[in-house]
């Protein structure tokens, strides 16, 4: 674990080079920044790394799920397999066209939302037309999770015959590539949670299609009195919702031991990160997603330490205790709680206690 003694070693190794930097021309600072980050890398725990990068994937995964659920209500259990389409983008193009997994990530952000997109013109917009309900539609979303695992598994062993490639069970770390001096998948992954928010916060506060975005989901049939076309809003949120799945898939490989079904195992995880921050705010499923993706790495790694290593197989169980106990503690999330009227409700009773 993370122990004092390496933090002071890592403080120090921080002046000094720090220190040296300052006495020497900018080339050589430049070759000392990659030297640091690799010693630091060094320093710290590799779980606490893996945290990062999950949690970073978790977020992207959890934002297309809430956003998807904000604007037609509709818990979709289809958009784990998204990721999946992202998945094999990446295995496609580092083993078939021999390119470079990141070169692709905008390939598998524009399928995963192509997919999406096609799920909801084609499917779920027939179907609310018709007044389904909520439960009908949600079932829905498990059919075409099923039809998209069965095309995945046809192409998995398309790419088995054809090309004489793994293509399930497979793991993608060595197509990574390394950025200054640390796996690139630990460097990508934060910046690409911490980008999309921003991006996300910026479109929905300072333009004109944020505005009525968020018209439309507060009330469809007053945004559409006013101008707004709900269809076009909706449509464009589940490609965003979709390319976000299909860009966090296109880093699984490197990260998870990959599969048809990884999208299926990895679904209770990203409603638990939507469920835990709130359904219904955009901001909690990034909250959500570092929880639940620090908890998942975290808290199996010590429950292993403790009880022994037949515990790991149980990780799944983190999430659903954790959509269990929020549901009945917190039913909007953590971000549906009213923080301030509880921190002043304890004050008081403090203050009639004494």
């Amino acid at each position: 674990m993370f122990s004092l003694k390496k933090f002071t070693i890592i403080n120090a190794s921080v002046f000094y080079l720090g220190s040296l930097a300052d006495d020497v021309s900018s080339p050589l600072r430049v070759k000392l920044i990659p030297k640091l980050t690799h010693l630091i890398g060094h320093m710290i725990d590799p779980i606490y790394l893996e945290a990062i990068i999950f949690s970073s994937l978790l977020t992207l995964l959890s934002i297309g799920l809430t956003l998807t659920y904000l604007t037609t209500k509709v818990p979709n259990f289809a958009h784990g397999t998204f990721a999946a389409v992202g998945v094999y983008i990446t295995l496609t193009a580092v083993t078939v066209w021999k390119g470079n997994l990141y070169h692709y990530l905008c390939l598998a952000f524009a399928i995963g939302g192509a997919t999406a997109l096609a799920q909801y013109i084609l499917v779920l917009r027939p179907l609310m037309r018709r007044g389904a309900s909520i439960v009908g539609l949600m079932i829905t979303t498990l059919a075409i999770d099923i039809i998209l695992l069965a095309i995945l598994n046809i192409y998995a062993d398309y790419l088995a015959t054809q090309f004489k490639i793994l293509s399930r069970y497979f793991y993608l770390r060595p197509y990574d590539v390394t950025i200054a001096g640390q796996r690139g998948i630990l460097i990508v992954s934060p910046t690409l949670a911490v980008v999309t928010v921003t991006l996300l916060y910026l479109v929905l506060t300072r333009t004109k299609f944020g505005v009525a975005m968020r018209a439309a989901i507060e009330n469809p049939s007053l945004a559409s009195v006013v101008g707004v076309n709900v269809n076009i809003v909706y449509a464009i949120s589940w490609f965003i919702a979709g390319g976000l799945a299909g860009l966090a898939g296109g880093l699984l490989p490197i990260h998870l031991l990959s599969n048809p079904d990884v999208g299926v195992i990895l679904i209770a995880s990203i409603f638990a990160a939507s469920i835990v921050g709130g359904l219904l705010n955009i901001y909690g499923a990034v909250l959500g997603g570092f929880l639940i993706g620090s908890a998942e790495i975290l808290g199996t790694s010590y429950i292993a330490s403790w009880v022994g290593t037949w515990a790991i197989p149980y990780r799944p169980m983190i999430p659903l205790v954790a959509i269990a106990v929020t549901l009945l503690l917190a039913p909007k999330g953590l971000l549906g709680v009213n923080w301030l009227g509880i921190l002043r409700a304890v004050r008081r009773s403090k203050q009639k206690a004494s």
